[in-house]
């Protein structure tokens, strides 16, 4: 059994991320799905009772539950992502970033699509 501390830890840790997903909703920039499997795996590790809360949420359940079974990324919000993230990329070229900032950043942004890319889109 983990301490009380290490749990509260993890619980604080997987609510934080429940928020940053729930802002991912509405800010363009910043991710949903892996903060809301972040909570999950940080609920699963501290809270039976959260988990179990977060698997039956009619919205982030299936996310968590088709990540956990099949490693999969239904297609709909894989390619939304891909499209967010070129988005991203295209604005960050604007910026004042110097040329090697940038540089960092459109490789991080490169292979975060090269990974969602190849997750599986459906159960084969």
């Amino acid at each position: 059994m983990r301490c009380h501390i290490c749990r509260l830890f993890l619980v604080i840790i997987g609510w934080v991320s429940i928020g940053l997903g729930l802002l991912g909703f509405v800010l363009p920039l910043l991710p949903t799905t892996p903060f809301i499997l972040l909570a999950g795996v940080c609920f699963s590790k501290a809270s039976p009772r959260f988990e179990l809360w977060l698997l039956n949420h009619r919205v982030f359940g299936p996310v968590i539950s088709n990540w956990r079974q099949y490693h999969m990324i239904p297609w709909h919000v894989k390619w939304l992502a891909v499209f967010m993230l070129v988005i991203s990329a295209i604005g960050i070229g604007f910026s004042q970033l110097p040329l090697y900032g940038k540089s960092i950043i459109w490789g991080g942004l490169l292979i975060l699509i090269l990974f969602i890319v190849t997750r599986r889109s459906r159960i084969c």
